[in-house]
């Protein structure tokens, strides 16, 4: 979906949408034990997403890569999961394979993630589906042997979806509504070298504690970084998603946006 479409999408349907992302009852109930049921790596490494709803139908759509930033000056950071494996002897862990991407420099990662809650809202968006979350700790630790490289430990909360035919994915219910985001990441990075601990948070769609309060996301629809961090690994991003898609320097922007460097 482009940026053009969401925007105005979102406008058509404001007042559904207000009206959907407070409809949903906070109240929740627990959903620990049945967890371990289900694949959390269909939430993290998912190609695309089911977007739905009462007015907005179905739609299949790619997913967006991780957006991120590390250190007080939120210098972007990249992450890309490879593979998430379930652990047979434990299904509340998974094994974790990806890289990370600072500026130039490309780390291999490697860790686990480790489901502590789990629950089920007692309303969902939609009748026929249910809506819950997962909260993970994550540690991951980059290959000592290359440069600038360090450990990543932190706590996420993931949103998934389980479907009238018991299927289990990726919630993307209210994709369109303004701030959405899933798969959002607290944590830090320290430096195997140098001991020195940054801040490090990650998510889909939006990063959690980059907001407009903080300087950083002054986007209302989707994350746009704001003036000060765009020097900051940022220009790229700026120039992909947020001038004239038809022009040469734009399309040549996206492309490198999408880019598979983790290959």
């Amino acid at each position: 979906m482009t940026t053009f479409r969401r925007h105005i999408t979102s406008i058509i349907l404001a007042v559904f949408l207000f009206g959907q992302s407070f409809a949903q009852d906070t109240a929740t109930t627990d959903f620990f034990a049945q967890i371990k049921n289900y694949d959390l790596s269909a939430i993290l490494t998912a190609d695309s997403i089911l977007m739905e709803g009462h007015e907005v139908g179905r739609e299949k759509i790619k997913r967006a890569e991780i957006l991120g930033f590390i250190g007080e000056n939120y210098q972007r950071f990249f992450i890309h999961f490879v593979s998430v494996i379930q652990n047979p002897t434990n299904p509340y862990e998974y094994l974790v394979f990806g890289k990370t991407k600072v500026k130039e420099t490309i780390c291999s990662i490697h860790g686990t993630l480790t489901i502590s809650r789990a629950r089920i809202y007692k309303n969902s968006d939609i009748s026929n589906c249910k809506q819950g979350f997962a909260t993970c700790h994550i540690t991951l630790f980059e290959d000592k042997k290359q440069s600038s490289s360090g450990f990543i430990k932190g706590t996420m909360k993931s949103n998934f979806i389980i479907d009238g035919k018991g299927q289990f994915g990726y919630d993307a219910l209210n994709f369109i509504a303004d701030g959405f985001s899933n798969n959002q990441f607290v944590g830090s990075w320290t430096s195997y070298k140098t001991n020195t601990t940054k801040k490090c948070h990650w998510g889909d769609y939006r990063i959690p504690e980059c907001d407009w309060q903080n300087g950083c996301d002054v986007g209302a629809g989707e994350f746009s970084i704001s003036d000060e961090y765009v020097k900051n690994g940022w220009e790229n991003y700026r120039l992909a998603y947020f001038y004239n898609p038809d022009q040469p320097e734009s399309q040549k922007a996206r492309q490198k946006e999408n880019e598979q460097w983790w290959k």
